[in-house]
């Protein structure tokens, strides 16, 4: 009887386990770090990214920018007169089209490739994403963050002290700036990048599966 209940509780975790890596993954490579040809801005990236780790030795820190605000929704990163907010909102899939593989696991969002969880309606979206420099305001297009989805933001770690998944990142010359977020969860996660240079926004980096 316990033999027969092992392998029948076996036969449902593996048949879960081979589903969820049997769902298709329609990224794009060409956004990973690896791919990046801008040497200076790869060899800034490799400094705080998970996707530049292996090229992080003897990189110095780059400087940046203090958490000032957060909620469960929102942060604001602040410094001397540059300001960046980013704020999330609830994702409506009556307001989207929807591609399911094997009828329930998601696999595109609005026929693009997405990012949060694979196989999983995503549950918030990055509402605002808003740079301001001195009285400039830096124009992100909609497209470098409409694809991405569960942002993270702060969270009370173990020992009782704040961390933060984003990151605001500045070049040692001043020609860049990196805004960057860790969201979702562990192996699910995702990492994107936003690359501002000389007052325009240059380009994102996205990778994954770490």
């Amino acid at each position: 009887m316990h033999k027969s209940l092992f392998l029948l509780s076996f036969t449902i975790l593996a048949g879960a386990a081979f589903a969820q890596d049997d769902i298709p993954n329609y990224r794009s490579k060409r956004e990973n770090f690896l791919k990046m040809m801008e040497k200076e801005a790869r060899a800034d990236l490799a400094t705080f990214t998970l996707g530049g780790l292996d090229e992080a030795a003897g990189k110095q820190p780059l400087p940046a920018a203090p958490v000032t605000a957060y909620g469960n929704d929102s942060i604001i990163l602040q410094e001397g007169n540059i300001k960046v907010l980013i704020k999330a909102g609830v994702f409506d899939k009556t307001k989207h089209k929807i591609l399911y593989y094997d009828e329930k696991y998601v696999t595109k969002i609005d026929n693009k490739p997405y990012y949060g969880i694979i196989g999983k309606m995503p549950a918030t979206t990055i509402a605002v994403l808003q740079v301001t420099i001195g009285r400039d305001t830096i124009v992100i297009p909609p497209a470098a963050y409409a694809d991405l989805y569960n942002p993270s933001f702060c969270r009370v770690a173990a020992n009782a002290k704040t961390k933060c998944n984003v990151g605001v990142y500045f070049s040692k010359d001043n020609h860049r700036m990196y805004i960057y977020m860790l969201n979702g969860n562990g192996k699910e996660g995702y990492e994107v990048t936003w690359i501002i240079q000389d007052k325009q926004y240059l380009r994102r980096v996205v990778d994954w599966d770490f």
